[in-house]
């Protein structure tokens, strides 16, 4: 299920940067062209960006691919590794709850807003943060609790360069 679900978000963000390129792209050649434009393009493109990267960040996040400094911690034993592990996870998950807490009052006072040229109400373009703060949240809450039953083996401790770039 959760395969289905990620390969389903990653269709959803080529979509969405395919959809961003023909925006752009097609308001360029217009303006040069033709001297006139598409509207909404700048203001679909810029929200279509918003969602695009908050939501590429939580699947990298998924996959632990985040740039990272690691080169100490690789070079303490397992223990310290899984000290630090759950150090970072805890202080992530702190980070998120704030963003989460922030990113809810924000999409709960600009639902009524709504934007100039399209008329989408900016709290559904704000909830890009909200998912994405919660997804996170959710990713290290699962972390920490593998980390606790003991479930995460020593190689999962530190990303690895191969799931990096992958």
């Amino acid at each position: 299920m959760i395969r289905l679900l990620v390969r389903g978000t990653e269709y959803l963000l080529v979509l969405m940067l395919g959809l961003m390129i023909i925006l752009v792209f097609g308001n360029v050649a217009l303006r040069y062209l033709f001297n006139s434009g598409l509207v909404f393009s700048e203001e679909v493109s810029r929200f279509l960006f918003m969602w695009l990267t908050l939501i590429g960040a939580l699947l990298v996040m998924k996959d632990r691919a985040h740039l990272g400094m690691s080169l100490l911690v690789a070079r303490m034993g397992v223990g310290g590794q899984r000290i630090l592990r759950f150090a970072s996870d805890l202080a992530a998950l702190a980070c998120c709850g704030l963003l989460t807490d922030g990113a809810w009052k924000l999409v709960a006072i600009a639902m009524d807003e709504q934007a100039p040229v399209t008329g989408v109400s900016m709290g559904l373009v704000y909830s890009s943060l909200l998912v994405c703060s919660v997804g996170m949240s959710l990713l290290l809450l699962h972390s920490l609790w593998r980390q606790i039953t003991g479930q995460m083996r020593a190689d999962e401790l530190l990303a690895s360069d191969s799931t990096a770039g992958e």
